[in-house]
């Protein structure tokens, strides 16, 4: 026996709490975007009468909050317990979900660039009918407020008189480009800022699936080997 002994397969600290730290994060953005989108519909009244969901005009920003705050709760709720308790099946479970979001991201983009006349359509669609909701739902009054004062344009007494004046002369006083040219510009001035981010997105979803696959791995030969 020369006395030296056999070290067998171990998990990686640095890649288990890593995976942890991150869906720590993760974990508690998700509950700040769910409790931003409760706040929400509870000062609209709607936690206190559930089926007044169903009478709000038009689409409710909320939604927004309360969906991504979820898949963002789910997934670093697998993330966390999975890395800290060293739990396979959540583990799997966040690398599949992730793995998903992911693929549906890329096919959403290539459609959108296959068919954008279609997707033009149905956006002018989809906000034409949201204006008619302007009034009803103070978030999206704010949030189309928000996609046209990219103008710059100071919008005083509602526009009053304004449409009797020349083109040139309403500029001054209402906004006169609608939601989706003002969007495309804003597209095409901050293009390299929205491909920046989309790229760095699509690469932390592939380093996270990484990850989690290679502590899986981990994991699994330390049991191997008992």
């Amino acid at each position: 026996m020369s006395g030296k002994h056999y070290k067998g397969p171990e998990v990686s600290c640095c890649i288990k709490y890593f995976i942890f730290g991150f869906n720590v994060i993760f974990w508690f953005l998700g509950i700040t975007f769910l409790g931003i989108g409760l706040w929400a519909w509870n000062e609209k009244g709607v936690l206190s009468n559930i089926s007044s969901i169903t009478d709000l005009g038009g689409f409710d920003p909320v939604w927004l909050f309360l969906v991504v705050g979820g898949v963002m709760f789910i997934l670093g709720f697998a993330g966390c317990i999975g890395a800290l308790r060293e739990n396979t099946f959540l583990l799997k479970f966040f690398s599949v979900f992730l793995g998903i979001i992911f693929f549906l991201e890329l096919t959403a983009g290539v459609l959108a660039f296959v068919f954008k006349d279609w997707i033009k359509d149905q956006l002018y669609f989809f906000i034409n009918n949201n204006i008619r909701a302007y009034r009803d739902d103070i978030d999206l009054q704010n949030l189309i407020d928000f996609t046209q004062e990219y103008e710059d344009v100071i919008n005083t007494q509602c526009g009053y008189d304004a449409r009797q004046k020349p083109e040139v002369d309403q500029q001054i006083v209402i906004y006169t480009k609608g939601c989706v040219p003002q969007f495309e510009k804003w597209l095409q001035d901050n293009l390299t800022i929205v491909a920046g981010i989309f790229i760095g997105i699509a690469l932390l979803q592939i380093f996270g699936i990484c990850l989690a696959q290679n502590l899986v791995s981990d994991i699994e030969a330390v049991r191997a080997s008992w």
